[in-house]
């Protein structure tokens, strides 16, 4: 196990965890430290840590890793995401505590304050600053709009960009409306409107001068819009005719007025083109032909594409400009740290000196500082120091034939030191459906369950995203059915070639990956011996009217595209209207105040299970919403899963 050189200094703040806790507490446990970041200068490194249950920064310097600074809100408020906008001062969010919701509520607040402490600001919010008790924290004019940092501005000391939404009567957002850029001084908090974003749901690209000029988002008809920005008026990218879907930029390139983006033909997987905007032509860089980019890696000095990322099975990546030194330092830190995963994920002005994430399938991640000019990798710290990677188990990628001749691609979670034959076996489905897929990585769930035995399956089934866009369409209007027939095709797949006991198989799922526990525990009862539903969506037509995607037109426009009208086929896909064919038994779970899925999606299967006489247990957590946010409530829910599982496997 390595030793951090940050928790010496931070010790004082932060609780060890107990070596006496259950694999359940453990695999819970949030992450010890994230995000950190390393300032322009190089002089200090940052990082995301906990003291007393609340998320703090601390700050240290980079050459000692002597403490400077920690920034730690009184009462029920908390540190949210952060930048250096300069090389003394930072801009935070931030973020509160409240007794109805276990996950922190951001109103839009940002807070600027130096390395040292010193010149804390109340930069951006509804609140001027007279509030700030017990505080040091200078006022500043109020506005009734939540703000995200848009651009820090590297090449500029005094001002960041800031995007908002404002509020419209209470502090509930509505993404879909239209959003302003403010240019905003770090130190008085002065702001400026820029400009007004032309469709809702709003990404916003800056180029190199921190000028905005493209702004893409999701309309009404849950359409994707791009729009670029010339001479102060925006422009619908569709004036360009490059026969493209999903059309969005990357960045920018060496050449005036060209652009990297990315885009589909035909709804073909995602290429990377290279468009002039001058002339409205394209040309294409880069395409996979099974898979979508994962992540596109940008140079923070050049704003410049030089690399993208893939996952087919493991990661890859594709060189756009070999010659970047990023390009170049990536290969060498791939070849340093093998078997990892590798993020950049913050570096000096100068390109000097970089934080870097390595993690991969046994490991959640360390992060490092590598200096440049002197070829140098120092480790700093773990994310999660109590889970020895060499303890964990490896992840392997699957791929298998559907039975009408699809190609389906999924990942098995194996037991460490115990030979893949025969083994009771837990199906995991994903949630989303579309636009979401599993990756090769660690999943603290998983990791869980393989330390108990059991192996577990992922399975990226058609309606899935990464895959190009007809594999993606493939699941619409097919909740209920093709999507479910891969899943339970996966299953089969792992029995036949035994690794999988049949007699010994369950299905553990959340949000839409509840919905397919129980609804395919539904088209196949006797394959699935238990079945647990996490924030389970279980009544299609009672979710189309009460769920946080019905409150909008582009979430009824969503829902309409991919479930239909037709009312006798969304109860035909509902688990709730075919409990009469469930033989599994059921392990149902949620947060009382999920808003994604209601609580009546719960209270619905109830009835229609009390109806039938069917018994099953359930476990509700109240200030939880969409999923577990607070540690011990996802241990009570991993121990409660555990001792479900291995009474209905027979597992010891």
């Amino acid at each position: 196990m390595k030793y951090s050189i940050l928790l010496a200094i931070i010790l004082f703040m932060i609780a060890i965890p107990s070596t006496h806790a259950s694999n359940a507490e453990l695999f819970s446990r949030g992450s010890e430290y994230t995000d950190l970041k390393i300032s322009p200068n190089g002089k200090y490194i940052s990082a995301v840590t906990a003291h007393q249950g609340k998320k703090t920064l601390v700050i240290l310097k980079t050459d000692t890793k002597q403490l400077v600074h920690a920034i730690y809100f009184p009462g029920n408020a908390e540190v949210g995401d952060y930048e250096w906008v300069n090389s003394e001062r930072l801009v935070l969010q931030k973020m509160y505590l409240k007794g109805w919701s276990e996950q922190p509520l951001y109103y839009g607040e940002l807070m600027a304050v130096n390395a040292d402490g010193t010149k804390a600001t109340y930069l951006f919010g509804y609140n001027n600053g007279q509030m700030q008790t017990g505080s040091h924290i200078k006022k500043n004019t109020a506005i009734r709009a939540t703000a995200y940092i848009l651009d820090p501005l590297p090449k500029d000391e005094k001002y960041i960009l800031v995007n908002a939404i404002a509020w419209n009567g209470g502090s509930n957002l509505d993404y879909s409306q239209n959003q302003q850029v403010y240019r905003v001084d770090v130190n008085s908090g002065t702001r400026k409107k820029i400009l007004t974003s032309p469709v809702g749901y709003t990404t916003f690209l800056t180029n190199f001068e921190g000028e905005v000029k493209f702004a893409s988002g999701i309309n009404a008809d849950n359409e994707t819009k791009l729009f670029y920005r010339d001479n102060g008026d925006w422009i619908d990218s569709k004036n360009l005719n490059l026969g493209l879907t999903d059309f969005n930029p990357i960045s920018f390139s060496d050449q005036p007025n060209t652009i990297f983006a990315a885009g589909r033909e035909q709804d073909d997987t995602l290429g990377v083109y290279k468009v002039n905007l001058s002339h409205g032509t394209k040309e294409k860089v880069i395409q996979e032909d099974k898979i979508d980019p994962s992540h596109f890696w940008i140079n923070k000095q050049t704003k410049q594409l030089y690399a993208v990322e893939y996952q087919d099975g493991y990661p890859t990546y594709d060189f756009v400009d070999p010659a970047d030194a990023h390009s170049k330092l990536l290969k060498q830190l791939l070849a340093s740290l093998p078997g990892h995963q590798i993020h950049i994920v913050s570096e000096t002005t100068d390109a000097n000196q970089f934080i870097i994430k390595a993690f991969n399938d046994r490991n959640p991640g360390d992060y490092y500082l590598f200096i440049a000019d002197k070829k140098q990798l120092i480790y700093l710290v773990a994310e999660k120091k109590w889970l020895d990677p060499e303890q964990m188990a490896e992840v392997k990628p699957i791929r298998f034939t559907s039975r009408d001749g699809k190609t389906i691609n999924g990942y098995l979670t194996l037991p460490n030191n115990k030979e893949a034959k025969n083994l009771p076996l837990i199906v995991n489905p994903h949630g989303g459906p579309h636009g979401v897929r599993d990756w090769w990585g660690f999943n603290s769930q998983n990791q869980l369950l393989a330390k108990e035995g059991f192996a577990v399956l992922q399975v990226n089934f058609r309606g899935s995203g990464g895959y190009g866009k007809k594999f993606e369409q493939a699941g619409y209007l097919n909740w209920g059915t093709n999507i479910q027939y891969d899943i339970i095709d996966a299953t089969q797949h792992v029995i036949e070639q035994g690794i999988a006991n049949k007699e010994q198989v369950c299905i553990v799922g959340s949000s839409f990956g509840g919905y397919s526990a129980l609804q395919s525990a539904v088209i196949e009862p006797t394959l699935f011996k238990c079945a647990i539903g996490f924030s389970g969506l279980y009544d299609l037509p009672l979710w189309k009217q009460d769920s946080d995607v019905s409150n909008s037109n582009y979430g009824q426009s969503y829902q309409e595209e991919v479930l239909g009208n037709d009312i006798n086929n969304l109860k035909a896909m509902s688990p709730a209207y075919n409990v009469n064919k469930l033989q599994a038994t059921l392990l149902l779970v949620h947060g009382e105040d999920d808003e994604r899925t209601p609580l009546t999606q719960l209270e619905s299967l109830e009835n229609a299970l009390k109806k039938q006489q069917f018994p099953y247990q359930k476990m509700v957590i109240s200030n939880e919403g969409h999923g577990f946010y607070n540690d011990t409530h996802q241990a009570m829910y991993y121990e409660k899963m555990l001792e479900f599982i291995k009474e209905n496997l027979n597992v010891k």
